[in-house]
């Protein structure tokens, strides 16, 4: 009887070799990644068609100056000493109302988010308060608090704090419930489980809202500035729009969105270090 060659097809040997191919990965998808200088690529390729349509005087540099003019205005005001007397101020704002609004808003949220009573009190009044635009209470403020830092701090601190207790207590509702009834289970403590299960589990959505609320900061700090204040970014922006001097007006809209890129970069190093275990 004539037996089949080893590595026929159809023999056992090809079977299994069929068998134990290796399968392609297709489990690599919805995880995008930024590439690493593609944004710097967009971003200088746009400031070079904008200081091309300048420089060829298709764009009225009054309404629209070039890359250049907002340069060289951003460097006078450095060399004056006015550019780092507005950012300081503004900064000095920014960094108290936002610590403020956090800190509040964190402990409001964890106590919505563990506390019944407290999330039948508190998801009432934010959803009633959290609407309102907080810059409209600003000749509010002024009037109970005076003529000074208090009230702009104050309204920062009020956009603050309803995006965090927001993120706090929703970053907690998502935390897996088997996981607390595992600890449960187990009669681990209740500020053990607080600490190792639900603080961790809940960080990734409190991070997204320092993100949030960084940029709302940054927006109730020019429209307050621009209401009722001498110096800071949206002191000069407006009082460069008043004047029409745009070169100066786009030099303060440029050193806000550098401020908010700065703070996009640390936040990202935040998530970085604290969310290495995703």
């Amino acid at each position: 009887m004539l037996e089949r060659p080893k590595n026929a097809p159809g023999s056992p040997q090809e079977d299994r070799k069929a068998v134990t191919r290796p399968v392609a990965f297709r489990g690599a998808g919805f995880t995008p990644k930024a590439g690493r200088y593609s944004g710097w690529i967009a971003i200088i390729l746009a400031i070079g068609l904008w200081q091309l349509a300048g420089s060829a005087g298709w764009v009225n540099p009054l309404f629209l100056p070039a890359p250049s003019a907002i340069a060289l205005a951003i460097y006078k005001l450095a060399i004056s000493g006015a550019l780092w007397h507005h950012v300081s101020v503004s900064v000095m704002r920014i960094g108290t109302g936002w610590i403020l609004g956090t800190i509040t808003g964190v402990i409001v949220g964890f106590a919505i988010g563990l506390s019944s009573l407290a999330r039948g009190v508190g998801i009432t009044f934010i959803s009633a308060l959290f609407p309102i635009p907080k810059i409209a209470l600003l000749p509010l403020l002024i009037l109970w608090l005076g003529i000074g830092e208090e009230p702009k701090i104050a309204t920062i601190a009020l956009g603050v704090f309803f995006s965090t207790a927001i993120s706090v207590y929703s970053g907690v509702d998502q935390v897996p419930r088997n996981l607390i009834r595992m600890a449960q289970s187990f009669n681990v403590p209740f500020e053990t489980i607080v600490r190792h299960v639900i603080w961790p589990g809940a960080l990734p959505s409190i991070l997204a809202g320092f993100r949030i609320t960084a940029s709302v900061a940054l927006l109730l700090v020019v429209s307050a500035e621009m209401i009722g204040a001498e110096f800071g970014i949206g002191a000069f922006v407006l009082q460069a729009g008043n004047l029409m001097q745009t070169d100066q007006l786009l030099a303060g809209v440029v050193i806000l969105s550098l401020f908010g890129l700065a703070v996009g970069r640390l936040i990202n190093l935040l998530e970085t270090r604290l969310l290495h275990w995703r």
